[in-house]
């Protein structure tokens, strides 16, 4: 297998707004993030991708961008920027940014001067279509909600925006959106940017038919189908690896939901010179009900070990796998696949980031895991500042689908707003994030779980990641290993091995509350050297009971 920086890499992921305010106004901001890059070299990550910092009417926090090449006034100055790249470059680590061109803000300069009139040069950047029946060209529902067309009475016509209103949709048909984004990522790539993380790209094309999409019982049809790896994706994809990212030393993941096996092979096959990587979600979206992700259901741990595992297996030798349990998008990993019960919030943290970190593929820390920091469970509506969460709390109870005490319930449970408290730096008041009020409540748990605190245990969770990420950096095996899976069926354990030449290694986690029994391969059975477990395990013996959320790591070589 080919080596690569980035198949030895650790991502972290920064969400810039919750991060480190360093100026008091309650928002994160580029000096924040410089002043925190000491702590990140000493967790050992040497990737950042963080989320959006370009000008921006924070609609979507950012993922609604308005200008291209100019860093939001409240994240700071492109002399900042330069100055976080310089000094993080110093650290040996490098930066991802967020490049998301499936869409633009309405108030980005293009779309002002697009929807001006019919005939304006700017006119086809974008998606119009006239009405039908005087309605939406279509039924095609938005992804917060609502109808995914906007009507402009400027020129009486509708324009596409598959998420909010005010984030209408670029149309890559046009050549000139075209050579203006690669345009504006060779300016960045210039700037000394390591690559981009790619904003929902799996979308940029669409089916030019536009047609109805099937309703599933909701309120709107759905546009995956058409709008989804639509027909000329991966030709853009091409047309922007030859442009822009073939030219550079850069490292590329893509936002692909939906996406299944064989489109990743086209998106991150070795020979397909698209991507490196893409993040698949198929894992994140188990345990959906009626209305998607709005439900109180726990995951069903099976289905989750039986996706995995797929995407281990069928990618092996064709593409490189993204591995994650949280971002800005997710809840707290720890509150929803592992156990946020004080009692086995650690272990089960350290034993969640053991399963991830020993798989093939580069792992990707969102901030605060590192921490085992948890969901925020607000019990008041007005607590929370997610627009998809705000979009689907009206849209759900006003029609009647569900009650508002069930909604509130879900959105303790899945709103993206879990992710995006500030990051717990230390007890003191605003959690060492901010002096000021900051832009979203603070976890009130911080005088529990802070960095500060985490720093000075050994045995905290943020020491157990240091060393996932330190073994992995030490080891070929751990990148470049062989992924076998056992007790495929078990409802409790999660193990596979990893096979190198003559070494060999075994992960096993218990993902329950309870005991669990197994007995060691033959191989690990005698000799074996631990190398890492989350409870102290010192006696490996044929036959174990796991402790609940027991997670361990024993290598052998031949």
């Amino acid at each position: 297998m080919k080596k690569t920086w980035w198949k030895e890499s650790v991502v972290y992921q920064i969400y810039p707004k919750s991060f480190k305010d360093s100026n008091g106004d309650g928002i994160g901001d580029i000096r924040g993030i410089i002043e925190k890059l000491d702590y990140l070299k000493e967790l050992g990550v040497n990737v950042l991708w963080i989320s959006p910092m370009l000008e921006s009417p924070q609609d979507d926090n950012g993922y609604d961008i308005s200008d291209y090449r100019k860093i939001y006034k409240d994240y700071g100055t492109m002399e900042d920027y330069e100055t976080l790249l310089a000094e993080a470059h110093k650290r040996g680590i490098k930066i991802l940014m967020d490049l998301v061109v499936n869409h633009t803000s309405d108030e980005h300069s293009w779309f002002i001067e697009s929807r001006k009139s019919k005939d304006n040069p700017y006119r086809d950047y974008y998606i119009w279509r006239n009405p039908v029946n005087g309605k939406e060209p279509n039924n095609w529902g938005g992804v917060f909600g609502g109808s995914a067309w906007e009507y402009d009475a400027q020129t009486d016509m509708y324009y596409l925006h598959l998420f909010s209103k005010k984030q209408p949709d670029l149309n890559w048909e046009n050549e000139k959106v075209r050579r203006e984004v690669y345009d504006m990522m060779n300016f960045w790539c210039e700037k000394g940017i390591d690559g981009f993380r790619m904003d929902v790209i799996s979308m940029i094309s669409k089916d030019q038919a536009f047609p109805d999409g099937e309703t599933h019982g909701g309120l709107y049809g759905d546009f995956g189908p058409y709008s989804v790896h639509g027909p000329r994706v991966h030709e853009y994809l091409q047309e922007m690896n030859r442009e822009v990212l073939s030219k550079y030393d850069v490292m590329t993941v893509g936002e692909t939901s939906g996406v299944t096996i064989e489109e990743a092979q086209k998106y991150a096959g070795d020979d397909r010179e698209e991507l490196n990587m893409v993040f698949q979600f198929e894992h994140v979206e188990i345990g959906g009900g009626d209305y998607g992700k709005w439900t109180t259901e726990r995951y069903d741990f099976k289905e989750f070990k039986k996706i995995m595992i797929k995407w281990q297996e069928e990618l092996a030798g064709k593409a490189w796998n993204s591995l994650f349990l949280g971002n800005h998008d997710q809840p707290r990993s720890v509150s929803r696949f592992g156990n946020d019960n004080p009692a086995y919030r650690d272990i089960s943290a350290k034993m969640l980031a053991t399963c991830i970190h020993m798989m093939q593929g580069t792992p990707y820390v969102y901030q605060g895991e590192e921490l085992g920091m948890t969901n925020i469970y607000f019990d008041k509506l007005e607590d929370y500042r997610d627009i998809e969460s705000l979009h689907y709390f009206t849209e759900l109870t006003e029609s009647g689908r569900l009650t508002p005490e069930y909604m509130m319930k879900c959105l303790m449970l899945r709103s993206r707003d879990n992710a995006r408290t500030p990051m717990q730096w230390d007890t003191s008041a605003g959690a060492g994030f901010t002096t000021g009020e900051p832009w979203i409540k603070v976890n009130p748990n911080y005088q529990q779980i802070n960095a500060a605190d985490q720093l000075k245990d050994p045995d905290s969770v943020f020491h157990y990641y240091q060393k996932l990420i330190r073994l992995r950096k030490e080891m070929d095996i751990i990148v470049y290993g062989e992924f076998e899976a056992l007790y495929r069926d078990h409802d409790q354990i999660f193990a596979y091995t990893r096979k190198l030449g003559a070494e060999k290694l075994l992960t096993v986690c218990n993902f329950s509350a309870q005991e669990a029994e197994m007995e060691l391969p033959e191989t690990f059975a005698e000799g074996a050297q631990c190398l890492i477990t989350n409870m102290g395990r010192k006696m490996f013996d044929r036959k174990i009971v796991l402790n609940p959320y027991e997670a361990f790591v024993l290598y052998k070589k031949d």
